[in-house]
């Protein structure tokens, strides 16, 4: 009995000692793993902070790129404006110098492509007619037909309405076609 006793303790004594020796190699291995989890942690936090740094620099890259291309912008349209002041300058010295007198600008731009009365889109088959009456207005003898142009020239260039399509338009014999508004005025007046 007392070396059964013996055996056991000596068994007991092994298996502490075994024990220990694992708590003691688990208590290494949790450092080792602390370890490597504060350097995780640092380079994290170092990564985190790089990116931070990364992405405040890209912003201000951004704002500084962006207030670089607005002035860009503003210099560009200055000088397209500063461009067209010279071209006007140099056209009214040009003008000058040759002794041509300034056009005056048309009253109202009117697109070339619709008629003037119904809006139709001319193509090419629709036809279309300048106002023939409109376009002789000049100084002629009183009683004739130019005479009565050239004495209602003031209120006739307010009302004609340029390129009509074969609908809006009247038939003047060999004078050619006219528009409506123009052959109304005529007629109303002469009569």
């Amino acid at each position: 009995l007392p070396q059964r006793l013996a055996s056991l303790a000596a068994a007991a004594r092994e298996e502490t000692w075994q024990s220990r020796q694992q708590l003691q190699a688990q208590r290494q291995e949790m450092a080792r793993l602390q370890e490597e989890l504060g350097r995780a942690r640092q380079d994290g936090e170092r990564w985190a902070s790089a990116l931070q740094r990364a992405q405040r620099e890209a912003l201000e890259r951004e704002a500084t790129r962006g207030a670089e291309q607005a002035r860009q912008q503003e210099l560009i349209r200055d000088m397209k404006k500063r461009l067209l002041e010279l071209l006007r300058e140099k056209d009214a010295l040009w003008q000058k110098t040759e002794g041509i007198d300034t056009p005056m600008p048309s009253p109202v731009p009117r697109d070339p492509g619709l008629c003037a009365r119904c809006h139709k889109d001319f193509r090419l088959l629709s036809r279309r007619y300048s106002c023939r009456w409109a376009l002789r207005v000049t100084g002629g003898a009183t009683g004739t037909a130019q005479g009565w142009l050239s004495s209602h020239s003031c209120s006739l260039g307010r009302l004609c309405q340029g390129k009509v399509c074969h609908t809006c338009s009247v038939d003047m014999g060999k004078q050619g076609r006219c528009c409506l508004i123009c052959y109304q005025q005529r007629h109303t007046q002469a009569t």
